[in-house]
């Protein structure tokens, strides 16, 4: 009978795992983050709300998601340079498909970074308005046990300058994760390597029309660092302006698109992809539609609403306030990154808007205005203390 130390570990497949994970957390990716949920690692689309919407503060990596738009609008389209703008300020490689360099041209400015939502900024100061009247007797007070914290501080301790120093530049500031875009502004790209522009190829008699897209896309994750985060761009996939007939065929778009997601398997963290569809020419009732959602991580759905030449009151066009934009679209959420692989929905079971400004591209809950007519609901003049008529039956 043979014995064994038990103090002894067993070598295995771990030990390599560990090394892994340590040369990841010693090389962290610039512009990517963990998710609050579970700790996968997501990075930004540069829209503050559509991260929000995926589930995870972020896209994460190893997906990819599938924007659908109907009409003739490229509401779509600004989602993807919002999308490249923000891989280009991390330091990104940015892979676009079938466009030339002027569509990078266009590509939104430097706002700011976005430190925190605007809605967290109202509710806060809704809720300091909101304070108790008779507060303000205590608050000349101040905080309770001030006074003697004060009057007991503990002695001054007198430390080195250049461990002070050593240790301020040691905490240094977090990389900001998402940044404020102006669409009213150009970006600077400062490396125009930074950009590989894939053209669309006829196809051959051998091969398919997406096998150069892939080729290239290979030869760029081989050749970088691990440390390189990739963003693949697909706009307007399968535009007659773009791709040639043969592209619409199932056995190639399909096949294309099994790629795709067989490179997203294989970098798990190193690749993400953005892609954009015409429902106009392609509509959901069809086949193909439907398979080629079933091949995308996450599908989101925009439905620009009806351009009117007349000006509407805010009230009339979906608006809570004055001074809020009226919404542009309903944004309708088919597929979740992550979410419905397992099993699972919208986390968010409410009508969605989306709002385009010259600053930002807003997605937020979307409310019916009041019934037109009804001045009660329209003024808030219904909110009061129910009568005896009224209690009456």
């Amino acid at each position: 009978m043979s014995f064994r130390k038990r103090n002894v570990g067993l070598s295995g497949p771990s030990s390599s795992n560990q090394k892994i994970g340590l040369e990841a957390s010693t090389n962290p990716i610039s512009g990517v983050r963990s998710s609050p949920l579970d700790g996968r690692l997501t990075t930004s689309t540069g829209t503050s709300s559509l991260d929000d919407l995926l589930g995870h503060s972020g896209l994460a990596l190893a997906n990819s998601l599938l924007i659908e738009e109907n009409g003739t609008t490229e509401f779509s389209t600004t989602l993807l340079r919002y999308f490249t703008a923000e891989g280009v300020v991390q330091g990104h490689k940015v892979h676009i498909v079938g466009v030339g360099e002027s569509w990078a041209r266009d590509l939104p400015g430097l706002s700011g970074p976005v430190r925190e939502d605007t809605a967290r900024l109202e509710s806060r100061t809704r809720a300091e308005k909101e304070r108790m009247k008779i507060a303000w007797r205590y608050e000349r007070l101040g905080d309770f046990g001030a006074g003697l914290a004060s009057a007991r501080a503990p002695p001054a301790v007198h430390r080195d300058p250049k461990v002070d120093a050593s240790s301020n530049a040691n905490q240094a500031e977090p990389a900001t994760f998402c940044h404020a875009f102006d669409l009213t502004k150009r970006l600077t790209v400062p490396d125009p390597k930074i950009f590989n522009f894939i053209p669309v190829r006829q196809a051959s008699q051998l091969g398919s029309p997406f096998q150069s897209i892939l080729q290239s896309l290979k030869d760029h994750l081989t050749a970088a660092p691990k440390s390189m985060l990739h963003r693949l761009l697909i706009p307007n996939l399968l535009s007659p302006a773009i791709y040639p007939p043969d592209c619409s065929t199932p056995q190639h778009i399909l096949q294309f698109l099994h790629s795709l997601r067989a490179l997203l398997r294989q970098y798990p963290t190193q690749l993400v992809i953005m892609m954009t569809l015409p429902l106009m020419l392609y509509p959901r009732s069809t086949g193909l539609v439907r398979w080629m959602e079933l091949l995308s991580d996450g599908v989101i759905e925009l439905s620009p609403f009806p351009h009117s030449d007349q000006a509407a009151p805010p009230t009339a066009s979906g608006a809570a306030t004055a001074q809020e934009e009226k919404p542009q679209g309903l944004v309708k959420v088919h597929r979740l990154p992550v979410f419905s692989e397992k099993g699972g929905g919208p986390l968010s079971g409410d009508d969605l808007a989306f709002t385009v400004s010259r600053r930002k591209f807003v997605i937020k809950p979307f409310n019916l205005p009041p019934v037109e007519g009804d001045t009660e609901a329209q003024h808030g003049e219904g909110g009061g203390k129910p009568t005896k008529v009224d209690i009456d039956f």
